[in-house]
């Protein structure tokens, strides 16, 4: 794939979808510190859905640690691994409030530092909460990426720095919310839809899927 067919690619996702955003639920930088935390191996459905009935209850650093790792687990039980995101969270909160004066930092050794927090996490924060052209490479980034042959990676890291090389600098910023979207939506991973994909002309994918027969 050349540089001008990536650069339509990501015209077209600019035009379908000028202001992209996670489908996570949140109102500030901690909500949403703590919704990715919980969000990993579990969809953003079930997450919304715990953060519903947590947050209006908890959802400072402060008040989230005075629940407790015992106080907190009723909310998220419904969540993959809550037992360990539990842990995770609560001691994320004491680290800020130790640490950051309550406030979710915006440099990235500060959020991988925080327990939970791992390179993907604090990219989804320094992205969308701070502005940052980061990009969290996830399962679905990761296929489309490979797939589509935007940067081609045989591992997360290399994916993702493929990515920040090839990608035109004025879509940068949007790039991670494009990428995720087309791949939990479009180009998913069992039989991606190649017959309502705004990209297939451009996609190395091969070969394409054809409109499903509907038995008509």
């Amino acid at each position: 794939m050349n540089a001008e067919q990536r650069r339509q690619i990501f015209q077209r996702f600019e035009a379908a979808d000028p202001h992209p955003t996670t489908e996570l639920e949140y109102t500030t930088p901690f909500e949403l510190l703590v919704a990715v935390i919980l969000s990993a191996q579990a969809t953003d459905v079930s997450v919304n859905k715990a953060t519903r009935q947590l947050y209006p209850v908890a959802n400072t650093p402060a008040k989230l640690a005075a629940l407790g790792v015992d106080g907190l687990t009723p909310y998220i039980q419904s969540i993959g691994l809550y037992r360990t995101k539990a842990k995770n969270v609560i001691a994320t909160c004491e680290r800020l409030l130790a640490e950051h004066g309550g406030q979710v930092p915006a440099e990235r050794a500060a959020l991988e530092a925080l327990p939970g927090v791992g390179r993907k996490t604090a990219n989804v924060v320094l992205n969308t909460v701070f502005g940052q052209p980061t990009i969290a490479v996830d399962t679905h980034i990761f296929r489309v990426a490979n797939r589509t042959g935007i940067a081609p990676g045989k591992t997360v890291e290399a994916v993702e720095q493929g990515l920040l090389r090839r990608i035109p600098v004025e879509f940068q910023l949007h790039a991670h919310h494009w990428l995720i979207l087309h791949g939990r939506y479009t180009c998913i991973a069992r039989k991606p839809k190649c017959w309502n994909c705004m990209i297939a002309d451009l996609c190395e994918f091969r070969p394409k899927t054809p409109l499903p027969d509907s038995g008509v």
